[in-house]
């Protein structure tokens, strides 16, 4: 039995993260050509002690978040084992 998952349902997204405690967050970055563009990030809670590293990310609603998520065509890929993930292209799920 598999252990990763592909979420693209926002519930199911949502679900997952609030119930480690995150929070959804998007950073504006710049490509080489000085062009903006929205990079979508998770920001959990984390003891002082561990520190991290989230400069340039600001929180957000889950509206926008989804929304950007839509709109770039990404899914959530968890490890359910780990409570590890990461954003992959939609299209190359199915």
């Amino acid at each position: 039995m598999t252990h990763i998952h592909t979420l693209t349902r926002h519930r199911d997204i949502q679900n997952w993260v609030t119930d480690r405690h995150g929070i959804p967050a998007i950073a504006r970055v710049r490509n080489r050509f000085g062009e903006e563009r929205a990079q979508l990030s998770l920001s959990f809670q984390r003891p002082a002690w561990q520190g991290g590293s989230n400069e340039g990310v600001s929180p957000c609603s889950w509206t926008a978040w989804l929304a950007e998520l839509d709109r770039q065509q990404l899914a959530l890929k968890v490890d359910m084992t780990a409570d590890d993930f990461e954003l992959v292209d939609r299209r190359q799920t199915n």
